[in-house]
């Protein structure tokens, strides 16, 4: 018979006696750890959550901040293709001196289309702009008169050098797709200024829509109301016109029917928040057939506001995106808390639609310039002039940006998250202000580093909302727009 070894101290054995007992406390602790959170008598966590409470039957009913601020709505200029920050806004002396040579450190670089040549300074002439001095390209020539405007953060970082990711990552804080947009997260926390348009509204190119498409302006994971409405001015809301063979009378007779209906129905039914959503889109769908065919109506502005934008001009994709510049403002006047306008649509081929420079950048930049200079220039223009800039933030943007060297064999820069330029204006940010730099040359961020998910920390800081307790609960997750990432940028704060 084998002597039985005794057990080792603090190895002992759970027998069924200590089982049993271990099991009845571990429930009465369940039980009275929901007895006190139910009536509020549970310690908090320190960082307690903040969620908007929304109402099923008027999801975009205005909803307080969680501390004051002076922005009430956001606009989003978006160049996609990856817009070049030394071509625009990043003067690099040096990179103008060292035109020619091998960029340091380079020897065995490679970057997303391959090997690349040498330092190449930019085509365009940099010159001081504005009372701050601001030394910016003559690409813009519009946008560079309004830089004591600006507030340029020179030293954002981006996670990735494809356009798709890229785009993700700046208009959701991540790579992959399935994540709410930051517009989707705004509208969450802060709903709507207007009860007959969208919270959240998405403007693409009139060419079409950028790499990663809906991606940019959907809602995720959070409730499907929150994505944007995507419309331009040449492409207004479909379906939205009355049938040609029903009269007005009998489409507001039906719609009269049909909210009664509606209303017995949810009578019945008063828990079923999906219900009373549906509901409630069904009538934001039936206000907007009168306002958004009024808001997308830019035959009642002046000739000369018309001309300011460059509504008319003779080459038909300037005037296109300056309607829809015009189009941003009038959505903005109307209480659309979140306007995401892009500039630049996804093409194959060399960069027919976008800002993705890679094999002649001069001839592509000549062409891309104008369309976004005139018309962005008028829209902070006007904002300003209505005072709309006072509680408006503005924020320009790309997914990433270039290399201060051409690709080997060719005439353009490659993509390059490394180091790249943002810009802000209106409410709440330092006018004519430079934050961060990139290195000698525009290659990457060196002086006070940041990231999208400090940019998207900002941004919802000067909304009146911390980005670390404004969550969603998802799949066993508290998500939030940053992650589990971001500070905002005291620095760039006016």
């Amino acid at each position: 018979m084998t002597e039985r070894k005794p057990s080792l101290p603090g190895r002992t054995l759970l027998d069924r006696r200590r089982f049993l007992e271990r099991s009845g406390t571990g429930l009465a602790q369940i039980a009275l750890a929901t007895l006190l959170s139910e009536q509020g008598l549970l310690g908090q966590d320190p960082q307690e959550r903040f969620r908007p409470v929304i109402r099923p039957e008027a999801p975009y009913a205005p909803r307080p901040q969680q501390f004051a601020s002076r922005a009430k709505r956001v606009l989003v200029i978006f160049c996609s293709g990856a817009c070049s920050h030394v071509d625009t806004w990043d003067y690099k002396p040096e990179l103008i001196r060292r035109h020619g040579q091998p960029m340091p450190g380079s020897e065995d670089l490679i970057t997303f289309q391959g090997e690349n040549g040498n330092l190449t300074q930019s085509p365009y002439r940099f010159r001081p702009r504005g009372e701050s001095g601001k030394v910016v390209s003559d690409l813009l020539p519009h946008l560079g008169e309004l830089v004591d405007e600006m507030c340029f953060i020179h030293s954002m970082t981006a996670k990735s050098n494809t356009h798709g990711p890229g785009e993700n990552f700046m208009s959701t804080g991540f790579t992959l797709d399935g994540f709410p947009s930051m517009g989707s997260w705004v509208s969450y926390a802060l709903g709507c200024e207007a009860a007959d348009l969208p919270a959240f509204v998405a403007i693409p190119d009139p060419r079409g829509v950028p790499q990663s498409s809906v991606n940019n302006w959907a809602a995720g994971f959070l409730p499907a109301v929150f994505q944007a409405t995507a419309f331009n001015a040449d492409q207004p809301i479909p379906n939205l016109e009355r049938p040609s063979g029903v009269s007005k009378q009998a489409d507001r007779a039906m719609a009269d029917f049909l909210a009664r209906l509606n209303e017995e129905h949810l009578e019945r039914y008063p828990e079923d928040s999906e219900l009373s959503a549906r509901i409630a889109s069904y009538e934001l769908a039936a206000k907007m057939q009168l306002r958004a065919a009024e808001v997308s109506n830019l035959s009642e502005e002046t000739e000369l506001t018309r001309r300011l934008y460059g509504c008319d001009d003779p080459d038909p994709v300037k005037a296109g995106f300056a309607r829809n510049s015009l189009l941003a403002r009038r959505l903005l006047e109307r209480g659309v808390r979140f306007v995401q306008l892009f500039n630049g649509a996804y093409a194959m081929g060399e960069g027919v639609g976008n800002w993705d420079g890679h094999k002649t950048l001069k001839a592509q930049y000549d062409l891309h310039g104008p369309i976004l200079d005139q018309p962005a220039a008028a829209l902070l223009t006007d904002l300003k002039r209505r005072g709309l800039l006072d509680d408006t933030l503005v924020v320009w943007t790309t997914e990433f940006g270039r290399m201060p060297t051409f690709q080997k064999g060719a005439s353009g820069r490659d993509h390059n998250p490394k180091g790249f330029t943002v810009w802000m204006a209106g409410a709440g940010v330092k006018r004519g202000f430079s934050f961060g730099a990139t290195d000698d040359f525009g290659y990457q961020a060196v002086e006070n580093v940041v990231s999208v998910h400090d940019l998207h920390a900002t941004m919802l800081h000067l909304l009146g909302f911390d980005h670390e307790t404004l969550t969603f609960y998802h799949d066993g997750i508290e998500r939030r727009l940053t992650d589990v990432h971001g500070r905002v940028i005291k620095e760039v704060l006016a």
